[in-house]
């Protein structure tokens, strides 16, 4: 499908700029001041909307360096890097989720009207620069990441999409059988919509993964969204499960990721972190497959 086949539009919500992507399949919107946050994601068959939005309705509004994660917006999707858990690196305060879910991204005009959402952010405490490209391809959303270095010195980073994802009666989690096993028996994965971990909440991680997707699927509604991502890119897999035990919500994420921890300095510690070389850059594909 060519990507001037897609539907491309900007509409103003809340005194922001949202950008929509869509077809006869998906619709995506993203906000690119909001740290090129995805807040919304539809299946246009099924009319179901993906992405979780508070109780009290989705509401955008700005944060500022080292805010709580809690105090943002909460909804959908946003990119965590170079860390999720705050921490201190190489003398770094980096702050919570990381340095790119609250700043803005400036946007790629020619390839927006090329059918396609390119947009990049520098780091504003880590010496790198990290862009994003979403295409749309059918029921696919294809996103190209790059991460570049601008030091003379190797830089270490943990990435990992964060989709907060909202569940109904009916979703079941699929997994490869060789991930499922990385679990160790955590029961709640094999029913996500109606388990409570312990604690009602509950982050677990898969490392190193050997395939490189995970699913859920709904046979009531006719309904599935895939993460599809190469393991050699990325290879370990978070699963959040959220049942009110953190600030009375109720979600599920899927994150590829890079890293078996969320605090760069355990990860790093652990060997399981990424590496950009002196004065380079590494890249690296997810897709998100809507629909059965």
């Amino acid at each position: 499908m060519s990507l001037l086949a897609n539907q491309c539009a900007t509409r103003q919500f809340q005194g922001f700029t949202v950008y929509v992507l869509a077809n006869e399949t998906v619709e995506l919107s993203v906000v690119p001041e909001l740290g090129a946050k995805i807040i919304s994601l539809k299946n246009r068959r099924t009319h179901r909307e993906w992405l979780w939005h508070p109780k009290a309705g989705l509401r955008l509004f700005k944060n500022r360096l080292h805010d709580d994660f809690s105090s943002s917006p909460l909804v959908g999707t946003d990119e965590c890097l170079p860390t999720i858990l705050p921490c201190v690196w190489q003398g770094r305060d980096l702050p919570d989720h990381g340095e790119v879910w609250h700043r803005p991204w400036q946007v790629d005009a020619d390839a927006w009207q090329n059918g396609g959402l390119a947009t990049t952010i520098p780091l504003g405490i880590s010496p790198l620069v990290f862009q994003r490209t979403i295409e749309l391809h059918g029921n696919e959303i294809r996103c190209r990441y790059q991460l570049s270095n601008l030091s003379t010195t190797e830089e270490h980073y943990v990435w990992a999409l964060h989709p907060l994802l909202r569940l109904v009666a009916g979703d079941d989690l699929e997994l490869p059988s060789s991930t499922r096993a990385l679990f160790n028996g955590e029961n709640w994965i094999d029913t996500p919509a109606s388990a409570a971990p312990p604690k009602n909440c509950a982050k677990v991680f898969a490392c190193p993964v050997r395939e490189g997707w995970a699913a859920i699927k709904n046979e009531t509604q006719g309904d599935r969204l895939e993460f599809a991502w190469d393991p050699v890119e990325n290879n370990a897999l978070g699963l959040w499960l959220n049942r009110g035990g953190w600030h009375g919500h109720h979600h599920f994420a899927i994150e590829p990721t890079n890293a078996n921890h969320d605090s760069l300095v355990v990860a790093a510690g652990r060997n399981r972190s990424g590496a950009v070389p002196a004065n380079g850059s590494v890249a690296w594909q997810l897709r998100l497959r809507v629909g059965m």
